[in-house]
């Protein structure tokens, strides 16, 4: 088994022995939650991918065990829309993200079911094609901070701040990497407890309910058990399969960030430019999925015109020519005629793709962001 090409049904474990496993999980679940904390709230990071699943499962399960009078801590399942997330795995997202929402409404649980998304001038189009942002690379990463990571702070931060606190229920798994097991070995029971601060969001505290699960025991859990909210998890399975990777995780700091945007195949932004060949979306199309061919040609596209010294301005955003030890130079932002080639083909792919890929709204930004940047080089010229 594997990250990639789940197949649960074909493995030898005992579901008795998985089913110990997976009580163990919810009964520590459930005493977390009645903890003497109980007035701070659980913002639990859901992307849809099997380990934030696999946690969601095991927070309503033990909701459901617990007496209504004692449901006291409410539950914030907070997933992230960069606005250019997979469209598969978005509609995946929304689907579950709705049966969730109606289930928890139907059994009176305490569960709120939200969406971040970036502030309007910092979605992705608004700054690569309206201010000339150089499609991201390993290097320059500016993507992650401004469509994940800004985002679903600031909603931790509100709750911190209202409540004093907030407890945010992260699936995070120690056989990950060796990189997501010394991040959990460096913060692990700095409380003496489950509870780890988190270094960067004051007054946040984390919870890993699975840290100790494998990836065999996560695929059992979503093979074996049907979903409380109703259904099974088949469609997961499924995505996973046909998708050749694994999902971009919640990203909550620029030390976890590695886990967007790497050199390994991952669903996540169908425009991510960080990684070489999008594997994922190209599973999705040899599985039959051909409308999202131009989604992929796109991104190679856009990924090969970065460093085209003939889209990009010689002088940077600052104002200055700038060059790097070497004497290489640094290249600004793609120029304005660059980016109005770049709008013209999004929107071509847009009308082959059948599906909104740039909103009204973000097309007006960047018209407002040219007209700008002209009329500054205009007052310059001028002067």
């Amino acid at each position: 088994m594997n990250n990639q090409s789940p197949s649960y049904a074909d493995h030898n474990g005992d579901i008795s022995s998985i089913a110990e496993r997976w009580r163990i999980v919810v009964d520590e679940v459930k005493q977390e939650y009645l903890a003497e904390n109980q007035h701070y709230p659980w913002i639990i990071g859901f992307s849809g991918g099997k380990d934030s699943t696999v946690v969601a499962h095991a927070v309503f399960e033990a909701l459901l065990d617990i007496p209504p009078s004692k449901r006291t801590r409410p539950v914030y399942i907070v997933s992230n829309d960069t606005l250019v997330e997979s469209p598969l795995v978005m509609a995946h997202l929304n689907k579950v993200s709705s049966r969730i929402k109606d289930a928890a409404e139907s059994l009176e649980l305490p569960i709120t079911v939200a969406r971040t998304t970036p502030d309007p001038d910092k979605t992705f189009w608004v700054l690569l094609i309206g201010k000339g942002y150089p499609s991201p690379n390993m290097t320059m990463r500016w993507c992650t901070d401004r469509l994940k990571i800004m985002p679903t702070s600031g909603y931790i931060k509100k709750y911190v701040s209202e409540a004093g606190a907030a407890i945010v229920v992260l699936g995070v798994r120690r056989d990950e990497s060796q990189t997501r097991q010394r991040s959990i070995e460096k913060f692990r029971n700095q409380r003496g407890g489950r509870l780890t601060e988190h270094d960067k969001l004051p007054g946040a505290y984390v919870y890993r309910p699975i840290v100790d699960l494998s990836l065999d025991d996560v695929w059992e859990i979503l093979g074996y058990f049907p979903a409380p909210w109703g259904g099974t998890h088949i469609d997961l399975i499924k995505l996973y399969r046909e998708s050749e990777g694994g999902e971009c995780p919640v990203v909550l700091s620029s030390d976890e960030a590695p886990g967007c945007g790497t050199s390994s195949s991952r669903f996540g932004c169908w425009t991510c430019t960080v990684v070489e060949k999008d594997k994922s979306l190209q599973g999705f199309i040899d599985a039959g999925n051909h409308e999202y061919l131009p989604l992929v040609e796109f991104r190679d596209w856009l990924r090969e015109i970065r460093n085209d010294p003939s889209m990009r301005q010689a002088i940077r955003r600052n104002g200055k020519l700038t060059f790097a030890a070497s004497g290489r130079h640094i290249p600004g932002p793609f120029t304005i005629q660059a980016r109005k080639l770049i709008l013209e083909r999004l929107l071509d792919v847009q009308e082959r793709f059948g599906d909104r890929l740039i909103t009204d709204a973000e097309i007006n930004l960047i018209h407002e962001n040219w007209a700008q940047e002209l009329q500054n080089e205009k007052g310059v010229a001028d002067g």
